[in-house]
């Protein structure tokens, strides 16, 4: 999954000087390690609203970004910060209004039972501190996730992020499961096949002496392939792991902040009870911050015992940002439109599907949708070339998506909360037009 619309050595040679030059300059001083979007990579300089503008001065029509999930350079969001940074700008062993502030919004967003939070810079923090957590809660260190998951980079948490690569080694401790797949089995089968999947996963674990600590899932499955139900089927699996005196951990950090449009976090819509929900990516509209949402009585013995201390995590600037993150989200009515044009955007993309067959399946929630690409729409054949063939046909006509699943071929779109029905016409004009000349 990682490799999944990345820019290749064969595309370098189509580019033009300037852009190869820069390129090699990056690569010279930058390393191997990282990677750049689409076949011909963009330079851009600058964002506003629902739109980010290259070097060129062309626009293009972000429908990918989840980051700045209020829009590029929202002024609210600038505001705060520009304010902010020029009074104080400390960290969480000082008292400051700031981040009770903030602490005390965000958790209002949440179900009572889960009351306090803790804060860091990265949702690959969020998830590791989860680890930390839950191995102290409950004495073990076994991990589930999901086959394709992605949770993160630190050491702790890239050993249980699949769609890392088959050269990140999973751990010893980890076992994975497979995603629910709502193209290929009914509702019904979804509940009894996840519950069942995890608890042999927790049985596999035992048989190897490993205690289960955790079953962690991102509760629209971003990385296997973005899939939103069938409602409440997460229970079970739920049910399996507290009885193995394991936690769960919900992770929001791509589905949270009001995206699936009926709930603010997506955990809600499965009517389960997590243990720890971890955020990030949107929090702070492109200000680096992140953290984890609790029940109160999972921290009470890790925190006079283990402690926490982030530097930047929680500082007045972030909480700023998240403050006025939140504001947007209430003051736009912003779930409310994830929401109404999600809806707009599936039902536009389903009347594509009667014409072009290549179009498998749409699903999601909100303004969180994956488009599942297929060769035979008889036996739901994959096809991840025509995947890419869109996604790079709608960057040149200057609309951005990606695209995620295990066979690479679920086009991903996921764009900032302030999209309007215009701005999805635009996007599924763009698509019906390259589906044609494909």
């Amino acid at each position: 999954m990682s490799m999944v619309n990345a820019f290749s050595r064969e595309d370098f040679e189509r580019l033009d000087k300037a852009e190869r030059a820069l390129i090699a300059r990056r690569e010279k001083v930058l390393g191997p390690a990282y990677r750049l979007f689409y076949e011909k990579p963009l330079h851009l300089v600058r964002g506003e609203g629902v739109f980010l503008y290259d070097a060129a001065g062309e626009r293009y029509l972000d429908a990918y970004n989840n980051v700045s999930s209020v829009g590029h350079c929202h002024p609210r969001v600038v505001e705060a910060i520009t304010r902010q940074t020029a009074v104080l700008n400390t960290h969480t062993r000082y008292l400051h209004e700031g981040i009770v502030d903030y602490a005390e919004a965000l958790t209002a967003t949440f179900p009572e039972a889960l009351s306090q939070a803790m804060f860091t810079c990265t949702g690959s923090e969020a998830n590791d501190l989860a680890v930390r957590i839950a191995r102290f809660v409950t004495g073990g260190t076994g991990i589930i996730a999901t086959e394709l998951a992605y949770h993160g980079l630190t050491s702790a948490v890239a050993e249980f992020s699949p769609s890392l690569g088959e050269s990140v080694t999973l751990g010893p401790h980890v076992r994975t499961v497979s995603a629910p797949d709502s193209y290929r089995y009914s509702p019904e089968e979804i509940t009894e096949k996840f519950g069942r999947d995890v608890r042999a996963a927790i049985a596999d674990l035992k048989r190897h002496g490993i205690k289960p600590a955790m079953l962690i899932t991102d509760t629209i499955f971003s990385s296997d392939g973005i899939f939103d139900g069938p409602r409440g089927f997460l229970k079970p699996a739920v049910d399996a792991i507290h009885e193995a005196g394991g936690l769960f951990v919900a992770d929001e950090v791509q589905p949270g902040f009001g995206r699936t449009g009926e709930t603010m976090w997506g955990f809600e819509r499965h009517g389960v009870a997590p243990d720890i929900v971890t955020i990030g990516k949107p929090m702070g509209n492109g200000y680096p911050m992140a953290g984890i949402v609790l029940r109160p009585e999972v921290i009470a013995e890790f925190g006079p015992r283990a402690r926490y201390f982030n530097t930047f995590g929680g500082n007045p600037v972030a909480a700023a940002a998240g403050k006025a993150v939140l504001d947007t989200i209430r003051t736009e009515g912003l779930q409310q439109n994830a929401l109404v044009v999600g809806r707009h955007i599936m039902e536009r993309v389903k009347s594509l599907s009667a014409i072009h067959p290549a179009i498998g399946d749409v699903r999601g929630s909100g303004l969180f949708i994956g488009v599942e690409i297929v060769a035979d729409s008889t036996i739901k054949r994959p096809d991840a070339a025509l995947t890419t063939r869109i996604v790079n046909g709608l960057r040149e006509r200057r609309i951005l998506i990606s695209a995620s699943g295990p066979n690479a071929n679920v086009l991903k779109i996921r764009p900032p909360l302030i999209f309007s029905r215009e701005n999805a016409d635009m996007l599924v004009d763009a698509l019906g037009n390259v589906l044609k000349t494909l």
